[in-house]
């Protein structure tokens, strides 16, 4: 089935038929990547009296309870209730779940090789994306399709399904990539890496503070011009998904919680 669409009064087509999902499956009770060393997400058989819950036991039927931290355990969208004291789901704040996007691939720099900033400090083992590296990235790219940004961090290993970061330090983004990120009108954020800020911050999380426009170390919002902006992390985007513009479905759970499990998906411009 092919469907048009328009970005900035231009026609474009695509092929629903033919979807390129860029989230990672997540395997309950197996391989996953792993944030903060968190309990991994599990699954068991529901036993109740004489019911299990498993037809492989004897049960009619297949019947699991799941546990899982969705921050944590594998692709998830996110919203501003994240850092704001109101409960705010994710589900109603994700109003558009096709769009236009840009996927751009980046190479994370060394704290010694730029004049870029954090908060805190940038140590000396840090690697970081910069304003620099993903402006260069997106003046090769048509900026109408900037509703969402999706970044592929390079190099794009395997291991990124089934990282355990608190053994491997992720890299994120400087205060100056963010801030030109939350400039270009940038709506729905997609990385492939678990957290846009760095994971041990004194729990400033100012990068995404500066996104959904929340001041730094509060977690008030205004509730009359409150942010419908969306960031997806722990993606994983295959080498044969090269850097262009793409239709984006954005798929997410109907959680009533800051965050979901989420599926998005990629649909290729056919003219």
């Amino acid at each position: 089935m092919k469907a048009d669409f328009y970005v900035n009064k231009t026609k474009y087509n695509v092929n629903l038929d033919k979807s390129l999902d860029i989230s990672i499956p997540l395997i309950f009770n197996g391989i996953q990547p792993n944030l903060y060393n968190v309990n991994i997400a599990v699954s068991k058989a529901y036993e109740i009296g004489h019911f299990i819950g498993d037809t492989r036991l004897g049960g009619s039927c297949n019947f699991e309870e799941y546990t899982l931290v969705p921050h944590c355990n594998g692709t998830h969208t996110e919203c501003v209730g994240h850092i704001s004291y109101e409960r705010i789901p994710v589900h109603k704040t994700l109003i558009e779940t096709f769009m236009p996007a840009v996927l751009i691939s980046l190479a994370p720099v060394s704290s010694f090789e730029t004049k870029e900033t954090y908060d805190p400090e940038l140590n000396p083992e840090d690697f970081i994306l910069t304003c620099e590296s993903l402006s260069a990235e997106l003046t090769k790219r048509n900026n109408d399709f900037l509703k969402a940004l999706i970044i592929r961090t390079l190099p794009n290993i395997d291991s990124k399904q089934s990282m355990k970061y608190i053994d491997n330090p992720h890299p994120f983004l400087s205060l100056e990539a963010m801030q030109f990120i939350a400039d270009s009108g940038v709506e729905h954020l997609l990385v492939d890496i678990p957290s846009i800020d760095r994971a041990f911050d004194e729990g400033k999380m100012n990068n995404h503070h500066i996104f959904w426009n929340v001041e730094r170390g509060s977690h008030e919002t205004d509730k009359n011009n409150l942010s419908n902006k969306t960031i997806t992390e722990m993606v994983y985007i295959p080498d044969e998904i090269k850097d262009g513009e793409y239709m984006l479905n954005l798929q997410i759970a109907p959680f009533n919680a800051d965050a979901s499990p989420s599926r998005p998906v990629l649909f290729k411009l056919e003219n």
